[in-house]
C-alpha cells in the first residue's frame, strides 16, 4: 500500500521517511563538520542528559549569531538558566491551566465549524488548523486575535529563513542567509516590543504582561529577552498545532482502514494523533553539542562537536518501532520524540493535544468524508528541519 510519505513525495531527501537508514546510527558529515544522529536510543540518550550534550550551540556555529536573536532563546539555554526562563512560562501551561482553556478551545472550534458547514470542500489551514490555535495563542499572549494573518506571514517567513543547516560550512552565501533571516524576524520583534511596552505602563490578565514584568533570578528580563520568549511562544504555539492536524488527517487520508476505525471508536483519536507526530513529526531534527568526550551507539564523539539529531528518523527505528513506516492509532508504547524530551519537553505540549483532539473530533463529527484530491494537491513547508502543510484542501462528501 502506498504510504502518506510516497503518495506525496515528502521531502525527498530525508531518506530514512522512505525506510532507508545508514549502517550506524551515528555518521560524521565531513563537509558540514557535524554528527548526524539517527537513532532513537541515542536520541534518546542525547535528549535526556544535558551535563554531556549541551542545548547552547551556537559558539561551535562557523558563523557569527546576532546576540539578539538567541537572548531569551530557552532552546538555547542549559540549566540552570533554562530553569529560570522556563518557569516564566510554564504556569500557562500546567494542566490546571490547559483544563481551563478548554471550554474556550471548543468554543472557538464550534465557531469556525459553523462556518465551513454545508461545504463539500474546505482547505484545512485556512477553515480551522491555523485560525484556531493562532487565535488561542493570541488571546493567552494577549495580542489582538484580528492579527492573525500577520502572524501568518511572520511566521512563515521566520521558519524558511531559519530552517535548513546552509551556514554550517562557514560559506559568504551561509552568513548572508542568516543576515537575511535576522532581517526577516524584525517585523515581529518590533510588533511584540511595542506590546511589551504597553504592558509595562499598563498591565492586563495576560501572559505578555507577566513576560514585561517577569525577573528572572532577581532581575527583570531585558526587552529582546521578553520578546524573544514571546516570539517563540506565539511561532511555535500554533504552528505546530496547524503541522499536526493536517499530517493526522493526511495519515488518515492515506490509511482509510484507520481512519474508518478512528471515525467509528473516538477514543483513538488521541493515539491517531500520537502516531501522526511519530509517523510525520513537524520538527525533525534538534540541535545540541558535546561537552566532553562521549562514546555512545558504539561511537566516539569528541569534545565541543555539533550534532543533529534527527528526530523523525528515531521516529522509524526499527530497533524501537515494530513495523515502523505502518501507521498504526493504537500502537503502545509510542515513545516517540514529537514534542521532544528532556528538559525541553515541549512546555506547550498538553494544549497543542488539546486543540488536536478536539478539532479532530469535530471535524469528524460534522463531514462524513475527509478525503484528499489528487487534482488538488497538499503544499509543504519547504525546510528540511519540518514536516507539515502549507495548505490542505480536503473533499468531505
Amino acid at each position: 500500500m502506498t504510504t502518506v510519505v510516497e503518495r506525496w513525495n515528502i521531502h525527498p531527501e530525508h531518506r530514512w521517511l522512505r525506510g532507508e537508514r545508514p549502517q550506524t546510527p551515528i555518521v560524521y558529515d565531513e563537509e558540514q563538520k557535524v554528527w548526524n544522529v539517527y537513532g532513537h536510543p541515542e536520541i534518546f540518550e542525547m535528549l535526556g542528559d544535558h551535563e554531556r550534550f549541551s542545548s547552547e550551540t551556537t559558539r561551535l556555529l562557523p558563523v557569527e549569531v546576532d546576540p539578539d536573536l538567541v537572548a531569551g532563546d530557552m532552546t538555547q539555554m542549559d540549566p540552570p538558566q533554562h530553569r529560570k526562563f522556563r518557569q516564566l512560562v510554564s504556569k500557562a501551561f500546567t494542566p490546571r491551566a490547559v483544563a481551563k482553556l478548554e471550554p474556550r478551545v471548543h468554543e472557538i472550534t464550534a465557531e469556525l465549524m459553523r462556518e465551513i458547514e454545508g461545504r463539500d470542500r474546505i482547505e484545512l489551514v485556512a477553515d480551522l488548523a491555523y485560525t484556531l490555535p493562532v487565535i488561542v495563542i493570541a488571546e493567552l499572549l494577549g495580542v489582538p486575535a484580528q492579527d492573525r494573518d500577520l502572524f501568518k506571514g511572520w511566521a512563515e517567513n521566520i521558519i524558511e529563513s531559519f530552517s535548513g543547516f546552509s551556514f554550517l560550512d562557514g560559506s559568504e552565501e551561509g552568513r548572508q542567509n542568516l543576515d537575511n533571516a535576522a532581517d526577516v524576524v524584525r517585523p515581529l520583534f518590533d510588533y511584540l516590543a511595542e506590546h511589551l511596552d504597553d504592558r509595562r505602563a499598563n498591565p492586563r490578565d495576560d501572559l505578555l504582561t507577566h513576560l514585561a514584568c517577569a525577573e528572572a533570578d532577581g532581575e527583570r528580563l531585558t526587552k529582546t529577552e521578553a520578546v524573544n520568549v514571546a516570539n517563540i511562544i506565539l511561532v511555535t504555539g500554533h504552528i505546530t498545532t496547524t503541522m499536526l492536524l493536517g499530517n493526522t488527517l493526511l495519515c488518515l487520508d492515506a490509511n482509510p482502514d484507520q481512519a474508518k476505525r478512528v471515525r467509528a471508536d473516538r477514543s483513538l483519536v488521541p493515539g491517531a494523533i500520537e502516531e501522526a507526530l511519530r509517523v510525520l513529526p513537524p520538527s525533525t531534527v534538534l540541535t545540541r553539542a558535546t561537552k566532553e568526550e562521549v562514546r555512545i551507539g558504539g561511537t566516539t564523539i569528541p569534545a565541543d562537536q555539533l550534532l543533529l539529531l534527527w528526530l523523525g528518523a528515531g521516529n522509524r527505528d526499527p530497533r524501537r518501532f515494530p513495523d515502523p513506516a505502518a501507521y498504526l492509532p493504537d500502537r503502545d508504547p509510542n515513545p516517540h520524540f514529537g514534542f521532544g524530551r528532556g528538559i525541553h519537553f515541549c512546555v506547550g505540549a498538553g494544549l497543542t493535544r488539546l486543540e488536536g483532539e478536539v478539532a479532530l473530533n469535530a471535524l469528524l463529527d460534522q463531514f462524513p468524508v475527509l478525503e484528499t484530491d489528487p487534482d488538488d494537491p497538499p503544499t509543504f513547508v519547504p525546510t528540511s528541519d519540518m514536516i507539515g502543510i502549507k495548505s490542505l484542501p480536503l473533499r468531505t462528501r
